[in-house]
């Protein structure tokens, strides 16, 4: 398999095009200079050391010599060359609540943002601060299903994160123990390599049983990490079908959505994890790293199957700039008298 690893360089062999074209144009020119002295045949026998080629020989071995270089810069690599390279991280499944309530927007807090909102981009700088780990995000509501498998593709984990939504999920509801048992089941099979389950929630448990399977998580070796978003006091929640309504409940009050911290911190007491509330994203994710900081790092092997060949391409472009510094402009006078066939 060919590839280059910086295909970017590749863009440079548009000047030696130009190069190339400049040195067209000055070589007609300089014909056409030439033909007002004169007969070319009678210059040619006024001036018998100018070569008619070697200029254009010379100019061509540059030519192909800075081509070589500018694909030296794109590093070609071909063949198969396995090196191994010890990474260090943990494996953190990010479960993020998308009922409806996760719309409301707590002005005491951040009138600008909704509670999804915050969410995201909590996650999203979360990300950036990852090296060498592994995330997945898990998405939940009345029910909870896998949005991105674990991954070190953090560019991919950008991008599904975007596309998250509370209209994901038609049933509605706040299932907690649902997205604790979906988000344990995804972490890989690796051993001691700490893992951690992050749950962003405004913490209204309509289903119950949260709180065992935080347990039950924590017993399979995962620490169950709570960040509770939302404001205690309550929000009204918006209605995407209704304009700027606020939702309405069965007798017709507006719903007010209400951040749950008691059942919260139960939750990450029984994961053997942490509780934060997120009121300023940059805080919340200082914490957050802090706690994560403390689980174990395990390790992993990255392969790697492609093979330098760059140096091959410099070698060759030096010999030709060695060539071209060998050949004279002029004809050489020793060798005048040299004939390899005579008349």
């Amino acid at each position: 398999m060919f590839r280059f690893e910086d295909p970017k360089y590749l863009y440079l062999l548009s000047a030696v095009l130009l190069l190339a074209l400049i040195r067209w144009f000055t070589y007609r020119n300089q014909k056409r200079r030439l033909r007002k002295f004169g007969d070319p045949e009678l210059l040619q026998a006024l001036m018998p050391d100018v070569s008619r080629w070697r200029p254009s020989v010379k100019f061509w071995l540059l030519e192909a010599a800075l081509t070589l270089l500018v694909v030296m810069l794109a590093r070609p690599q071909f063949g198969k060359s396995i090196s191994e390279q010890k990474r260090a991280g943990i494996e953190t499944i990010v479960a993020i609540d998308v009922s409806n309530s996760m719309r409301a927007v707590d002005k005491d807090i951040d009138p600008n943002l909704s509670r999804m909102d915050k969410a995201k981009m909590l996650i999203a700088k979360l990300i950036e601060k990852f090296v060498d780990d592994k995330i997945g995000i898990v998405v939940f509501a009345g029910d909870a299903f896998v949005q991105l498998p674990i991954t070190n593709d953090f560019v991919s984990a950008k991008m599904f994160l975007s596309n998250i939504d509370p209209s994901m999920i038609r049933y509605q509801g706040t299932n907690l123990a649902e997205a604790i048992r979906m988000s344990s089941h995804s972490f890989t099979q690796a051993e001691h390599v700490g893992k951690a389950i992050v749950i962003i929630t405004d913490g209204e448990d309509h289903e119950g049983e949260a709180i065992e399977a935080a347990r039950e998580a924590r017993n399979e070796g995962r620490n169950v990490y709570v960040l509770g978003i939302g404001s205690p006091r309550g929000s009204y929640v918006p209605d995407p079908q209704q304009g700027g309504r606020f939702m309405l409940d069965n007798n017709g009050n507006e719903v007010l959505s209400r951040l749950n911290e008691s059942m919260c911190k139960e939750v990450a007491q029984a994961g053997g994890g942490a509780y934060i509330h997120v009121e300023n994203n940059a805080l919340a994710l200082n914490q957050l790293e802090a706690a994560l900081d403390k689980l174990e790092k395990g390790s992993s092997t990255v392969y790697s199957d492609f093979d330098e060949q760059f140096q091959a391409v410099g070698l060759l472009a030096l010999l030709l700039l060695i060539i071209e510094i060998c050949i004279l402009d002029r004809k050489n006078p020793s060798l005048k008298k040299l004939r390899l066939f005579k008349k």
